[in-house]
């Protein structure tokens, strides 16, 4: 029997101040968080609270003010292309085609390991036949599948999704939420969700983070103990987002 999962993510009492003109502001103070290896953890909690902060400090792009933040064990000084971002608008480039949309982090592989990268990395994303499309041919979806299969391609080892499928209808969320569960049970990615969607965090994550309003810090982790593919009108299921919900609005009433 294999052991348990070894620590991808450590987050422990890391605080993050921006300075305005009227002072500082304190956004995150004192969070704390783990995050196990081929783990999908989901961050919820009010609006504007600092959820996309948290993600930011932890992918790199954001230095924090205090804390110890650590991936593999190692502090986190800047952005990896070992930890990608997907983020709810997609970044592809227009003029470029699927392939070459997916292909363009591959820069130091030889033609031979791109394409067959690429073409990986395409049929996992369910967009064989559109290879050679441009992004204006394309619905929301599929532009976020292609955001997705590029992220993939550069062999990441943790994926932070920022609001992925927010600026998504609601038919192609939910579909895309099940794309990313298949995508991610088919690679055994770490993933760190952000959303404001507490269903969505349900159906797709391991646990799920609850934070306070700012300056936030992570105040309950649920437990996800439910099989998937998941049903929101399981009760066990709704039983979860109801105690979520309620524990929101005791923090929005402090």
């Amino acid at each position: 029997m294999s052991g348990p999962s070894p620590v991808k993510i450590r987050v422990e009492g890391l605080f993050k101040e921006f300075r305005t003109k009227k002072g500082a502001v304190s956004v995150l103070e004192g969070v704390d968080l783990e995050v196990l290896t081929g783990e999908f953890v989901a961050i919820v909690g009010p609006s504007g609270c600092g959820k996309s902060t948290l993600l930011n400090c932890i992918a790199g792009f954001e230095k924090t003010t205090t804390g110890t933040l650590l991936i593999d064990g190692a502090p986190v000084t800047q952005p990896s292309r070992k930890r990608v971002f997907v983020f709810q608008e997609t970044g592809i480039f227009p003029w470029l085609t699927v392939s070459e949309n997916v292909g363009f982090g591959l820069f130091d592989r030889s033609a031979k390991e791109r394409d067959g990268i690429v073409a990986k990395n395409v049929a996992l994303v369910g967009l064989e036949g559109f290879e050679k499309a441009y992004p204006a041919e394309l619905s929301g979806g599929m532009k976020q599948r292609v955001e997705f299969a590029r992220a993939l391609a550069v062999e990441s080892d943790v994926l932070f999704l920022d609001e992925p499928f927010g600026a998504l209808d609601a038919f192609t969320r939910l579909e895309m939420r099940r794309e990313i569960a298949r995508i991610w049970k088919a690679t055994g990615k770490t993933c760190l969700l952000v959303t404001h969607d507490v269903e969505e965090a349900l159906e797709l994550a391991d646990r799920v983070a609850v934070m306070t309003r700012r300056p936030a810090r992570i105040a309950k982790v649920v437990d996800v103990n439910l099989s998937r593919p998941r049903d929101s009108d399981d009760p066990a299921f709704r039983a979860l987002k109801d105690g979520i919900f309620d524990f929101l609005g005791v923090e929005r009433r402090v």
